[in-house]
């Protein structure tokens, strides 16, 4: 099965970390966005599996981004996963009740990457 993130980050060294780490380790086929906008187009261009989005970016946020993510008709359901520092208890409670489907907390690791985001969409099934 092919599955496709779109990673949406400003910090191009964590974007290209994580693109490397899904595409060798977890065989994702990745799109990398360094703003806001460009990860929006994206989006609606080729409707990934799944989002990973930084919260702090400059003109429009990751909070900014994924309320218009989930305002459009095509982009609503896809799977969204913030990667951040900003993990406070309160503030992960924050944003699973905005309906992000989880959080990861940067710095992450590159290896245990793939897993963590396979965990958040269920699809580290057990294998018998």
């Amino acid at each position: 099965m092919d599955k496709t993130v779109i990673i949406i980050d400003d910090d191009k060294n964590i974007a290209k970390i994580a693109s490397i780490a899904l595409s060798r380790i977890g065989k994702w086929q990745v799109i990398v966005a360094n703003s806001s906008q460009t990860g929006l187009n994206l989006c609606i261009e080729h409707k990934p599996d799944c989002v990973l989005l930084d919260i702090m970016m400059p003109n429009m946020s990751g909070l900014e981004l994924f309320q218009a993510l989930k305002a459009d008709d095509i982009c609503s359901n896809i799977p969204v996963i913030f990667m951040t520092a900003k993990v406070q208890k309160h503030e992960i409670s924050n944003y699973l009740t905005l309906g992000v489907k989880g959080v990861i907390t940067k710095p992450f690791d590159p290896l245990k990457l793939n897993n963590q985001v396979l965990d958040i969409l269920n699809l580290n099934a057990v294998k018998i």
